[in-house]
């Protein structure tokens, strides 16, 4: 039983029969647990240095620590598609690396490491890497199922960490409750259902990405509004009439040329179309969103060249391997979670992981190619070869060899 089955249950009247399932010394704070977390719509408001300043501030306080307001600012950054771009490539770059699941000799096992080969377990993960990101996330999971003769979690979710107080091991009902009113995820059988990722003070990547990505964005809105003002030529209309009705026709005709930039005035009427003669709004505008671009692949993927322009092959060469370290780095984080918490959590709700290592698999993936030219170096080599291994490979049935001399 986990946190959300918890509140599930109680709304549907069972709360006696889940606080008879609870340890005594769980009891009251489960009492203190209401119906259910109030969540609370995020707010999309204009953000600016100055709001993430006083937010960074509330999300380190001491005494009652308070990361709602930043992670707001959080979801505003998110969606800067640079950004996007360089969180996803780097998460793609461990999603799509191949695993297995090793006995104590070092050995895949080949069952096993298909308990791991399922939906949820890559909800999983990507659920890890978000902590570089996000910082601390609590994941919390739900009781395991049999689908087609193998047992395996749903998917689990992430508990909402405005209402985490990662710093006291407790969730509160409402995201601004001080962390004293919360229950502990850490203790009793709620432990059971959760694991950690992530330092309880860190507040993720994200953090020193939004100067960068807050003024990026602010300049991309003064750009459309300097747009706005100087990107179409001016119309002017001069005339001598007096007239209240002439000029309000006039007015008129001005104000629907922008869809077909013609118009009937009268005889006295001139029209003149200034155009903008600035010519610096490239430098102003765009090198700043440049600089800012360059800024937030620098914070994570700690190089450029592989989602900007490289300007030289050693150059890209370089920055190539230092991204290969920052997903040796994530590929680390994913085998510790695994190994230390996920494989110990997974053997107390009865999965035969008992015993098993997780790690990434290095086996060389070979080209059709390369595997023919093996195949015919094995076979002029003079080794010999199951039939079996052709048999099944290339669907071809082999009833006995040829001898060519007969």
């Amino acid at each position: 039983m986990n946190i959300f089955e918890y509140i599930r249950l109680s709304r549907q009247g069972y709360s006696n029969e889940l606080l008879s399932r609870l340890k005594k010394a769980d009891q009251k704070e489960a009492k203190k647990m209401l119906v259910k977390l109030q969540l609370q719509t995020e707010m999309l408001t204009k953000k600016d240095i100055g709001a993430w300043r006083t937010a960074w501030q509330r999300a380190i306080d001491v005494q009652n620590p308070n990361r709602c307001a930043l992670l707001d600012i959080y979801t505003d950054v998110a969606v800067d598609m640079h950004l996007t771009g360089c969180v996803g490539q780097r998460k793609g770059f461990v999603s799509k690396r191949g695993f297995k699941l090793v006995d104590k000799s070092g050995k895949k096992n080949d069952e096993v490491t298909a308990l791991f080969e399922t939906e949820w377990f890559d909800e999983f993960i990507s659920l890890v890497l978000d902590s570089r990101y996000y910082g601390h996330s609590l994941i919390q999971f739900d009781v395991a199922i049999d689908r087609d003769g193998q047992m395996q979690f749903p998917i689990p979710e992430l508990v909402p960490r405005k209402h985490v107080r990662p710093e006291y091991g407790v969730v509160v009902r409402n995201q601004n409750d001080v962390p004293q009113s919360g229950i502990s995820y850490r203790e009793g059988e709620f432990a059971d259902w959760c694991i950690e990722v992530g330092r309880p003070h860190d507040l993720g990547l994200y953090l020193k990405c939004c100067p960068s990505a807050l003024s990026k964005k602010n300049m991309l809105a003064f750009w459309d509004g300097f747009g706005e003002i100087f990107g179409m030529p001016i119309r002017i209309a001069k005339t001598m009439s007096q007239d209240t009705e002439t000029r309000g026709k006039i007015e008129k005709m001005l104000s629907k040329m922008g869809a077909a930039f013609y118009g009937v005035f009268p005889n006295d009427t001139e029209i003149e179309i200034k155009e903008s003669s600035r010519g610096d709004a490239y430098n102003v505008y765009d090198k700043r969103i440049d600089r800012a671009n360059s800024e937030l692949s620098k914070g994570i993927l700690n190089q450029t060249m592989t989602i900007d322009n490289g300007s030289s092959l050693s150059q890209s060469t370089v920055h190539l391997e230092v991204f290969e370290n920052v997903i040796a780095d994530d590929e680390k984080l994913v085998r510790n979670v695994v190994n230390n918490k996920l494989i110990p959590f997974m053997v107390k709700h009865g999965f035969p992981v008992a015993g098993y290592t997780f790690d990434w698999d290095d086996t060389v993936v070979y080209t059709p190619e390369h595997i023919r030219e093996v195949e015919r170096m094995l076979i002029t080599g003079g080794y010999e070869i199951d039939p079996k291994y052709f048999a099944d490979k290339y669907g071809i049935e082999i009833t006995g060899k040829k001898d060519f001399f007969e």
